[in-house]
């Protein structure tokens, strides 16, 4: 789905699928708080980003480390501990919001 929609970086738990069915485990390495803030540091770093110049999307407390690191830590439909801890917050569950909240264009 990344390839898709064109892209070029992404971290994520990975579903193990055999015989083409779901198994309910995942597989490979677990992404977990400190993958995704750590991720999100050497990302910036690779492309030569400062960090007031990133942001992250999380909903939940395996998020707040993430949110932390960025520059700007949006919560998306949060749980209020990540409320709390966001730069902004977005309760309607659309994406384009995150988008609108950092004054990009959507097109």
């Amino acid at each position: 789905m990344a390839a898709e929609l064109g892209i070029r970086h992404v971290t994520a738990n990975r579903l193990e699928i055999i015989d083409g069915v779901i198994t309910g485990r995942v597989s490979g390495r677990i992404v977990d708080r400190a993958v995704k803030a750590q991720t999100l540091r050497d990302l910036a770093a690779s492309l030569a980003i400062p960090r007031e110049r990133t942001a992250a999307v999380g909903d939940g407390a395996n998020d707040l480390e993430m949110l932390a690191a960025a520059g700007t830590g949006i919560a998306f439909a949060a749980k209020p501990v990540v409320r709390q801890a966001a730069d902004v917050v977005i309760d309607d569950a659309d994406l384009r919001l995150v988008l609108d909240a950092l004054a990009l264009r959507r097109d």
